[in-house]
């Protein structure tokens, strides 16, 4: 679907022909889900390592303590910076999940180091370097999968 909706103001006929609608109707239908949120925005996958040189990581962050405050102040560090493209906070052992790119190994070391010597008691940081992409996020599934594999 979001291959669907991509860049939809170039692609508006395309679209309401592959929903049988007239584009004007269609227009109306996908500007009324951005209005209440079920369309959050656009974006273009950007292959940024044809671009420059990029090292991508992934980083397991492990707080000493759960401690809210200590979260906030995280995620407002995390936020001002912009080698941090994506970040969750997960359940389990572990409390987040970052991407990071980087320019190499030493940009993540000190990026590393201030997320460690911050005020924020992380614990531990463990580095996952990206090799390949297998299945790159393409967008959310609209159908529920199991349902139509028991239906089936």
């Amino acid at each position: 679907m979001q291959d669907v909706l991509g860049g939809i103001c170039n692609r508006s006929s395309c679209v309401a022909e592959r929903v049988a609608l007239s584009p004007s109707a269609c227009l109306a239908r996908v500007r009324t889900l951005e209005t209440k949120g079920l369309i959050r925005g656009y974006r273009a996958h950007v292959a940024v390592d044809r671009i420059r040189s990029v090292t991508v990581v992934l980083a397991l962050v492990t707080f000493k303590q759960h401690v809210l405050e200590e979260f906030t102040a995280f995620d407002r560090r995390i936020l001002a910076m912009p080698e941090v493209v994506e970040a969750c906070r997960i359940s389990g052992a572990l409390d987040y999940l970052l991407r990071v790119i980087v320019n190499d190994v030493h940009h993540w070391k000190d990026i590393a180091r201030l997320l460690l010597g911050g005020d924020y008691r992380v614990e531990k940081i463990v580095s996952q370097f990206l090799m390949d992409e297998v299945k790159p996020f393409s967008g959310y599934p609209l159908v529920d999968a199991s349902s139509s594999k028991r239906s089936g």
